[in-house]
């Protein structure tokens, strides 16, 4: 629906929206055409790393921060602190895309879905306002 408003207001979609799109489709799809939640459980952890490796993969290459692309013209900072919170970024979406992967399989699926919504959602909080002190 999101990507059908952007299309009809003739806005640019971002390309990790369409990478949600297909991930969506693809695995929502083979959660119910297989009946097996686990192919929705991978999801997040699948986008997660899709992001942390568009992160790294701008870096490594193509030598362009990313980060510094889509956030230069809100912060001004100096080279060292644009790479210090690409790397804290790349962590912090490897980090969740494994702690997703854990709950996912170490607790019922309702503990899943709480911790998808309260827990990342806590855990990005967290990494922003950490991310003030560097």
């Amino acid at each position: 629906a999101q990507i059908g408003w952007r299309l009809v207001r003739r806005q640019k979609i971002d390309a990790m929206l369409w990478v949600s799109l297909v991930l969506v489709t693809v695995l929502g799809g083979a959660t119910v055409w297989f009946h097996d939640e686990s192919f929705i459980k991978w999801k997040p952890s699948v986008l997660y790393w899709a992001m942390g490796m568009a992160f790294w993969l701008s870096q490594a290459l193509w030598r362009r921060n990313l980060l510094q692309l889509l956030l230069g013209e809100q912060l001004q900072l100096p080279p060292a602190a644009w790479r210090t919170l690409t790397l804290m970024w790349i962590s912090f979406f490897t980090f969740m895309g494994l702690i997703n992967l854990y709950v996912a399989y170490s607790f019922p699926t309702e503990v899943w879905v709480d911790f998808k919504l309260f827990g990342g959602l806590g855990l990005m909080l967290l990494v922003v306002g950490a991310a003030q002190f560097f």
